[in-house]
């Protein structure tokens, strides 16, 4: 019994077994390389500021308005303006004042000069020629002849610097005063320009006109 059981024992294990084939192992495949970032977008470069336009320039023109207006003084028009918008400008023309010869409608030119009531000033040119009243004048005036007194209401800082007695300071002060009381109506009214003494008031009167 013994042998019996040890042969059946010996041929249980020998018996042919299954046997399972091995998994197959797939290599793992590489991860396709990340594309390359895109690069920073450059910012545009700033436009240059635009160079300013040449007809800005002349867009403007400047005129000298004296005489019997009520604020005589150098004012900044638009091109094309005429006499009438320089006038309304200076506040306008005083009353009673003589127009005889304004044309009001002429356009203006720049750097010209617009007397209102007065006789245009000689000049060296015109040897002493002078307008009607009310006329207008271009340019700036000739020095004062013994026939021809200064005008303080449109003279300028050099022309009345080139009085006698009168230094470049007082020729500002008599400016002043003349565009912070609206010109001068009278030759008097110089007596109360800073600088003016009762001597010196009389060295100029005979030389000057309002």
């Amino acid at each position: 019994m013994v042998a019996a059981a040890g042969a059946g024992i010996y041929f249980w294990t020998g018996r042919p077994q299954q046997v399972r084939a091995p998994e197959v192992v797939v290599a793992a495949r590489p991860l396709p390389e990340a594309a390359p970032a895109p690069p920073d977008p450059v910012p545009p470069e700033p436009a240059a500021p635009a160079a300013p336009s040449p007809t800005a320039a002349s867009a403007v023109v400047v005129v000298d308005v004296g005489g019997k207006v009520r604020r005589p003084g150098v004012f900044t028009l638009p091109a094309g303006s005429r006499v009438t918008d320089a006038l309304r400008a200076a506040g306008g023309i005083r009353p009673g004042t003589d127009t005889t010869g304004l044309n009001r409608a002429r356009v203006l030119t720049d750097g010209e000069q617009v007397l209102v009531g007065l006789p245009a000033p000689a000049t060296a040119s015109t040897g002493g020629a002078v307008a009607g009243a009310g006329g207008s004048g271009a340019g700036i005036p000739g020095p004062p002849g013994p026939a021809t007194p200064l005008s303080l209401s449109t003279a300028t800082v050099e022309q009345l610097d080139a009085l006698p007695g009168v230094g470049p300071v007082l020729a500002r002060h008599i400016v002043e005063h003349r565009t912070e009381h609206g010109g001068f109506r009278s030759v008097a009214e110089l007596r109360d320009v800073n600088g003016i003494g009762e001597r010196r008031f009389a060295d100029l009167a005979p030389l000057v006109r309002p």
